[in-house]
């Protein structure tokens, strides 16, 4: 290892967020080294755990204690992969940050790729996947319908096939870590703030070693997160959902008043009609509620201010990045553009 090349401040940040992967963790830890490399600059890795059970923190520390480039963030318990993303992107110090998963279906060599897109001026490079192999069908198809959900729903729209695995410019991150929310969707984030962005292709491979951490209940609770902090669609959704129901009422109600006027018999034997209408219209008003009572419960846990996360331990840091709370952000100021060169 090259002592004087680490004691300079990192241009390049690779942040990998873990939960439970003592399986395919040597394997990254041998990846890793040979990108670090293979850099034309000084580079840090920021593992952070994210609450694993196993000994994947072990692993990392006895790393990080060995080798000046790697550093440990260990998380007081699951704050879900989000959170723990957000947590190594507020301690990176480089001018070109990394995310990056730890299984090795975000493969590291394609780094290299990002930063030559990166030289050429662009803030934001996502790793777009033409291939996503050792992957359900199932999963395929509800990615591809959320991204089009997204595309067409959200404020912003999001690229299809591609996740968190991009690098991001000091300048684009800075940006990111003024936006204080906490129900965090962070490509959409990252599409949010503008900026250059570019993309880089990439054959996505199997998981290296291990099980994926992303249950069903997991990506449905992403994809929510995207849509209502994106969008106001599902309120929109209610609010026209309350007025067909109500026109129908309405047109109901006319017709049974006509009908009244012709002496219609069958208006005795109306029971069933009612309580058919009377169904649907408390079934939307409960809808319509639990919709708004979505957005309402982001509002009350944004009120809260409760930091993101809590930082049980850091290892390999001079100084510990304070973590993120309910203090107002700064606004990010210019910087230099000389790294890139």
């Amino acid at each position: 290892m090259d002592n004087a090349r680490v004691a300079m401040a990192p241009t390049y940040s690779l942040v990998v967020p873990i939960f439970n992967e003592e399986a395919v963790i040597p394997l990254l830890l041998r990846r890793l080294d040979a990108l670090l490399e293979a850099l034309d600059g000084p580079g840090e890795v920021i593992v952070v755990d994210d609450g694993s059970s196993d000994t994947s923190a072990i692993v990392i520390e006895a790393k990080a204690r060995v080798d000046d480039r790697y550093r440990l963030i260990k998380l007081s318990r699951n704050f879900g992969h989000q959170a723990a993303i957000t947590s190594g992107l507020d301690h990176a110090r480089g001018q070109a940050v990394v995310v990056m998963d730890a299984d090795l279906q975000d493969p590291p060599e394609v780094v290299l790729a990002m930063i030559a897109k990166w030289k050429e001026g662009y803030d934001v490079v996502s790793a777009k996947r033409t291939e996503r192999r050792g992957e359900s069908r199932f999963k395929r198809t509800t990615a591809h319908l959320f991204y089009r959900l997204m595309g067409r729903l959200g404020e912003v729209s999001t690229t299809q096939n591609v996740g968190d695995f991009r690098l991001v410019d000091r300048r684009a991150l800075d940006w990111f870590l003024a936006m204080p929310e906490r129900d965090r969707f962070v490509r959409g984030m990252f599409t949010w703030i503008g900026f250059r962005q570019g993309t880089v292709t990439f054959d996505r491979p199997p998981r290296a070693a291990g099980e994926s951490k992303y249950s069903l209940r997991k990506m449905v609770g992403l994809a929510m997160n995207g849509v209502i902090s994106f969008s106001d669609a599902p309120l929109r959704l209610a609010l026209w959902a309350g007025a067909a129901v109500s026109a129908l009422a309405f047109v109901y109600g006319l017709s049974v008043i006509v009908r009244s006027a012709m002496g219609d018999p069958s208006l005795e034997r109306g029971w069933s009609s009612t309580i058919v209408v009377i169904a649907a219209i408390g079934g939307a008003n409960m809808l319509m509620t639990g919709v708004i009572g979505l957005y309402v419960g982001r509002i009350y846990a944004e009120a809260k201010g409760r930091p993101l996360y809590v930082v049980e331990r850091a290892v390999g840091f001079d100084e510990a990045a304070p973590q993120r709370g309910s203090a107002k952000p700064t606004i990010p100021r210019a910087y230099d553009r000389s790294a890139r060169r």
